[in-house]
């Protein structure tokens, strides 16, 4: 049974750090793209950043440049986003996903959500 399971989010104050991770089972972690997304309320679901196992390229969207960093161990099948310099707009629902590529569109499993709150 494929799985990803997110944990590390919480409340912290703007200028804050956390560090997200994201724990993949039944599957081949090497073999596909797994990719942070977020959702804050009222507003649709953006991505985050996403790593190609395959081959360890990264790519972050715009939001997460220059203060957010992802990683992957492939021996432990997890894979986790740094966040620095936090913002009360990074306040949102942030998820793992697996595609077959990070230039993909074939989320197919999604974790059920980590809750992140930047307080001002």
């Amino acid at each position: 049974e494929v799985q990803l399971v997110e944990s590390g989010g919480g409340l912290v104050q703007v200028g804050g750090s956390l560090r997200l991770s994201c724990a993949a089972s039944g599957f081949i972690f090497d073999d596909y793209a797994i990719g942070w997304f977020r959702q804050a309320p009222g507003k649709e679901r953006e991505g985050v950043a996403c790593i190609n196992n395959s081959d360890g390229t990264v790519y972050y969207f715009d939001s997460a440049k220059g203060r957010f960093t992802i990683s992957s161990n492939n021996g432990k099948n997890t894979m986790d986003l740094q966040m620095n310099s936090l913002e009360p707009e990074d306040t949102a629902v942030y998820y793992c996903a697996r595609d077959s590529h990070c230039s993909g569109d074939g989320w197919d499993y999604w974790g059920q959500g980590t809750q992140v709150t930047v307080s001002s």
